[in-house]
């Protein structure tokens, strides 16, 4: 086997990840590429991956049930949002009415 390139869909597990492979083929009686998406479970030791990371998986020995693959590399992180925190909309509100202040008078 060779390995393959998808996107992490899920990381809810300790050391697992389930990674989404998205495959075309060319249907010879419709005469279209047909898009396929195969869910293969991943082991990631260290739990380094997120939801919507880019990873390059390689074959391994079974290691569970379900688990034959193996996360060799992330290539791309995904752009994960996070909220500013209350003490910072806090800092930003407060230097909003000093300018405010100052412009007034």
């Amino acid at each position: 086997m060779k390995w393959v390139v998808g996107k992490v869909v899920s990381n809810k597990m300790q050391k697992s990840v389930v990674v989404a492979v998205d495959r075309l083929f060319h249907n010879k009686l419709y005469n279209r590429y047909v898009k396929r998406t195969s869910k293969f479970m991943a082991h990631d030791e260290n739990n380094l991956c997120n939801v919507g990371d880019r990873v390059r998986l390689d074959p391994s020995r079974p290691l569970s049930r379900h688990k034959h693959w193996v996360v060799s590399q992330i290539l791309k992180r995904a752009r994960i949002y996070q909220p500013p925190s209350p003490a910072a909309s806090a800092d930003a509100s407060a230097k909003a009415k000093l300018t405010a202040e100052n412009h007034c008078s």
